[in-house]
Order: structure tokens, then sequence, then C-alpha cells
């Protein structure tokens, strides 16, 4: 199964300022995009590159002293880049667990590269087909997802797929057909997460307008429609929740309209429990590393060692003056990542 977002309990050791360990590692692979979403502005950035192998071939030796367990590849599109199934081979070298982000609509004609070095996918999906298609800007984008996750398990029977919805103005009614979408094109697992709309996320080189945030966000009136669609959810989706098909609890589910009332200013702001900053890293194609996508860079790793981009100057005085109940970059997080060590799971 991939990293569970939200849900695995966090560790109550006292966070340390110096990382010795980086559990996962979440690699941004190409720059260019292939959707068009109307919720991202990635697919808007001119020219584009892709992640250096060479410099992927630098930080072998760092993924081993840190004890890097899961790489998460994203971007943009990771199924762009020119030389996947290589970026893939270097990564398994050190026994690694490979996640890809994907849209989805080069799954069919990269499926047997995915089938034989990606270990377990999670593609995005914005709603039932014609809700889908016309969020991400693509014609039969619905129909190429269906075709791709059908030609992945042909070269590999049982391959763990899972869906992830970010919710908005243009898909917040329909979290149950949502949800028969994803059932329909025969996903192991649903996850859903409210749409960030305020950081500099995802290739923004500034905060969004008001006129810009207000085309993804719900006003007052429409949160009070996804609150009820929420709890139709909970209602007639309780299989689904119980048997983890859906991948939120009802509180988490709730938690998303919680998101979109706090925008309008009708609550405050509510960091959620998360410790990325302490077991992981995102590393952008020119070795630029940040503790999570929505704050700042702290390091680089383009000429020296991941190891020591994520205990630099910086990344360690961003750890020691973190607050996260307090911060107002994690008040305002979309997503949060808790994680312990198999180990201490268990004790």
């Amino acid at each position: 199964m991939p990293v569970d977002l939200d849900s695995i309990a966090s560790s109550s050791a006292t966070h340390p300022d110096r990382l010795h360990s980086l559990p996962i590692l979440i690699l941004n692979v190409h720059e260019n995009c292939n959707c068009h979403c109307v919720m991202c502005d990635i697919w808007k950035r001119p020219g584009g590159t892709e992640l250096s192998l060479d410099m992927l071939t630098r930080m072998r030796d760092s993924l081993k002293t840190l004890g890097v367990r899961q790489v998460v590849l994203t971007g943009g599109e990771p199924l762009l880049h020119t030389r996947f199934e290589d970026l893939c081979g270097l990564l398994r070298e050190n026994d690694l667990r490979i996640t890809l982000l994907t849209s989805g609509l080069l799954l069919q004609k990269r499926s047997e590269s995915v089938a034989a070095w990606i270990d377990d996918v999670i593609v995005s999906l914005d709603g039932p087909e014609a809700v889908h298609d016309s969020i991400r800007g693509v014609k039969r984008g619905f129909d190429l997802i269906s075709s791709g996750i059908l030609a992945v398990r042909r070269h590999r029977s049982g391959m763990p797929v899972h869906a992830r919805s970010t919710v908005q103005r243009r898909n917040f009614n329909c979290l149950r057909a949502t949800v028969a979408a994803a059932k329909q094109l025969h996903f192991d697992s649903i996850s859903f997460l409210a749409a960030d709309v305020i950081s500099q996320a995802f290739n923004r080189e500034l905060v969004w307008p008001v006129e810009r945030q207000a085309d993804i966000a719900l006003a007052p009136s429409e949160v009070a429609v996804l609150e009820n669609e929420i709890e139709l959810l909970i209602d007639q989706c309780h299989a689904e929740i119980s048997e983890h098909f859906i991948a939120e609890s009802p509180e988490k589910l709730r938690r998303i309209a919680r998101r979109f009332r706090e925008y309008v200013g009708e609550l405050s702001p509510e960091a959620p429990i998360c410790n990325a900053p302490w077991v992981s890293a995102v590393m952008e194609i020119d070795g630029s590393v940040r503790p999570c996508f929505f704050h700042r860079k702290i390091g680089n790793a383009q000429h020296g060692t991941l190891e020591a981009a994520i205990n630099s100057p910086d990344a360690l005085h961003f750890r020691q003056t973190l607050d996260i109940k307090q911060d107002p970059i994690c008040q305002r997080c979309v997503c949060s990542l808790n994680y312990r060590s198999p180990k201490s799971i268990g004790d």
C-alpha cells in the first residue's frame, strides 16, 4: 500500500533538529504535465525539463545512508520522463518501494514499464467521466485511465492502483458519484482531500489572486452542500469506509468541509497532526529540497549530498523554529503525513 497520508499514528518521540534517517523521499521527476487541470498551474510552465539521472546516481549513497524506504515519483507527470525505466532501475538498486503519482493518461502506453518497476500507483480522479474530463481539460481522459489500469494489470495481475480525488468547486457535489466511478474503473481504493488555493505550491510563482481562488474554493452556500454530500457519503457508503475502499474515516471526510469553512472565515484554521518535516522531503528537478510541498526550500542536493541538503543551516533552523500548531502554512494545509517506522507502530 502507498504511504497513508493522515492516518498513521504520529510518533511520540521528540522531533530531532538534525535528521539521520529519511523514510520517505518525494522526487519531482518531470516539470511538464499532459493535463490542463483547472486547479493546477504546472501545465502552464514554459519549456520544462526532467530529473537528471546523473544527479540521482550521485544520490545512491545518500539513499542508503538515510535509510530511505519509499520513493514517491511526482511532477508534473512522471511518466513523461524519457528514461523512466532507467530512473526506476537506479532506485531499485537500493531496494526501495516506488510509488507513482500520475494523471493516468500514459498508463496504457507505459503499462509494461509501470508493471515491471512500480510497487503501487496513485491516479488522480476528479469525478465521474464528464466531470473528470472537464476538470482535467483532456478529452477521453477517463477512458484513458480505464484502459491504462487494464493494461497494467494485464502485465501484472493484482497491481495495486488507487484513486485520489481533489475536492473543489467543480466536483464538490458528486463525491458519491466519484466513489462509484472509482469502482467502475476497478481502483483498489479512493482518497479525498480539499483543493489547495492559497499556497505557492504546484508551480505557482505567486499566491493566486482572490478571483482565481474563488474559482476553485467554495462559497458558504456551497460548503453547506458539500457537508450534506459528505454526510450522505458516510451514510450510504459505510461499507466502503469500514472496508477502507474509501481511505478516510468519517471524521477526516468532515475535515474536508472544515477546510472550506476556514477559507471563508467561518472557522479558525486548525493545523493537522503532521511530522512530514522530520520523516520526509520533497526534492525538485534542480536539486532543491523542501520539507513538504507547501513550505519553502531549505537546501539543495545538486552539487552535494542529500543528507547535507536536509541538514543545511537553513533546514536546521526551519525545524528548530517550526511550531506546526501555530505556523500559518501548516494551519491551512490540506493534507498531512503522520509516519512512524513499522517497528514503532508495533510497539
